[in-house]
């Protein structure tokens, strides 16, 4: 990954950057092959950076993935949960 760590060291303090990952920063060793580039580059991601760790927030797509189990289970059609709940959507 030597081009995401070039793109990283040419933006340093020059223009924002946006990083989503499902990896903590003890991982990223997975991403660069070599120790001192993963470093490297979590210094330059790091400084000035603002973290927002998101683990703790429930994904709308797991509740909704859960709802329809749930309606599976319970012998429900899935076509009747979704318009189900696409009409209380629409009331006020």
């Amino acid at each position: 990954m030597e081009v995401l760590f070039t793109f990283l060291a040419e933006r340093y303090e020059r223009k924002s950057v946006m990083i989503t990952t499902n990896l903590v920063f003890s991982e990223w060793n997975h991403i660069f092959k070599n120790p001192m580039t993963t470093l490297a580059a979590l210094d330059r991601v790091l400084h000035h950076a603002v973290v927002l760790d998101m683990m703790e927030v429930e994904s709308y797509r797991a509740k909704e993935a859960s709802h329809h189990l749930q309606s599976l289970e319970d012998g429900l059609p899935a076509s009747s949960l979704s318009s189900s709940e696409d009409e209380s959507d629409r009331q006020p």
